[in-house]
């Protein structure tokens, strides 16, 4: 059987941040690499659709310690199919044609310490997408053979692209945080992007959910999700006052803080148990860690920060959501409506996930 063949163009439309502190503009002048000038080990990627992540937003404002390379394309949550593969690629695990996603670690070396314990997240050479290198808000990326997540069959496009970032960010730190099926997890932020996913993770393995977010809106998404307790922080008078007694007073287990909220952090502290987790996930910008080593230590608090996932962690994601245990909740827009979706997070008027729609 021959291979297929794709009419890649030589421009684009591309979703770009000039520099840190501009807005996103979108432009139809952005350059597709030639697949004569791909690298082995590189493909090219003809997107679909891709996820918007709160990410995207501190990557234009360039409010993270870390700082974003600009001019850039954003996005890190992008599915589509292999239009092109670079020449001398050997042992490719993915073929021309083939539906895969590029998520928040475009690719890492593989051979480092840190790779080769699994931690690909935290290579000494990684590239971040839409971070270090040009990510998914186009209409094609340059991604990496070894890297991108073959997307199953039976999971849409849209369905699965924040799988890709918000799913395996979520499930990572569930399945690190030394949890048991029936014990009690909080979800400070459980009605966001990954808030929403972390509450269907936690049930599928079998933990009780004490979901906490704000409004009608994210309480109603939280209980058709399964969640078995809510608190509303607009309303609690004391937040950990309401998760003891949820808990018959002994507090909870484990904590995946996806909130880029520093309450969301020093609360967890006073209403875990003793020798519970406390998952840090949400990153806000300069927001410091405040809690009381006295206690920490008394208790036997572990504090774990948990970064996004590695590429089997991505593999477990993805066929959980393709069996139907896990759905994201997204609205789905054009390209073109990034920069007022971009006013909307920042607002914190998403539930759910945006997913874009750029072919």
């Amino acid at each position: 059987m021959s291979e297929p063949t794709f009419d890649i163009p030589k421009i684009q439309k591309a979703a770009v941040v000039a520099k840190t502190g501009t807005t996103v503009q979108v432009r139809n002048d952005q350059p597709v690499k030639s697949p004569a000038d791909l690298a082995p080990g590189e493909c090219l990627v003809k997107l679909h659709c891709t996820g918007v992540c709160h990410t995207d937003l501190h990557a234009a404002l360039g409010d993270w310690p870390v700082k974003p390379i600009t001019p850039l394309i954003g996005g890190h949550e992008g599915v589509g199919e292999i239009v092109a593969i670079g020449k001398n690629t050997s042992h490719s695990p993915v073929k021309l044609g083939q539906r895969v996603g590029i998520k928040w670690i475009a690719d890492s070396c593989l051979n480092c310490e840190q790779c080769k314990k699994g931690h690909e997240q935290n290579c000494y050479n990684v590239k971040l997408s839409g971070y270090t290198v040009d990510g998914t808000f186009s209409q094609y990326v340059v991604s990496y053979v070894n890297s991108v997540t073959p997307i199953p069959d039976n999971i849409e496009s849209a369905a699965a692209a924040s799988i890709l970032c918000a799913g395996v960010t979520v499930y990572r730190a569930l399945k690190y945080s030394e949890t048991s099926p029936g014990e009690w997890i909080v979800l400070p932020g459980a009605g966001g992007g990954l808030g929403h996913m972390a509450v269907q993770y936690a049930k599928y393995m079998g933990r009780r959910v004490i979901a906490i977010d704000g409004g009608e809106e994210k309480r109603k998404l939280c209980e058709e999700l399964g969640a078995d307790a809510w608190i509303d922080y607009t309303i609690s008078q004391d937040i950990v006052a309401d998760v003891k007694k949820i808990t018959d007073g002994r507090g909870a287990h484990a904590a995946v803080v996806t909130t880029a909220s520093r309450a969301g952090y020093s609360q967890a502290i006073d209403y875990l148990r003793e020798n519970g987790h406390l998952m840090a996930v949400g990153l806000p910008g300069n927001a410091k860690l405040d809690a009381s080593i006295f206690f920490t230590v008394f208790k036997g608090i572990t504090i774990h920060g948990s970064y996004v996932g590695n590429r089997q962690d991505a593999v477990e994601a993805i066929d959980i959501a393709a069996s139907g245990a896990v759905k994201c909740h997204y609205q789905l827009k054009k390209l073109s409506e990034i920069e007022q979706v971009y006013k909307d997070l920042t607002n914190g008027k998403v539930a759910g996930r945006i997913i874009l729609e750029v072919d």
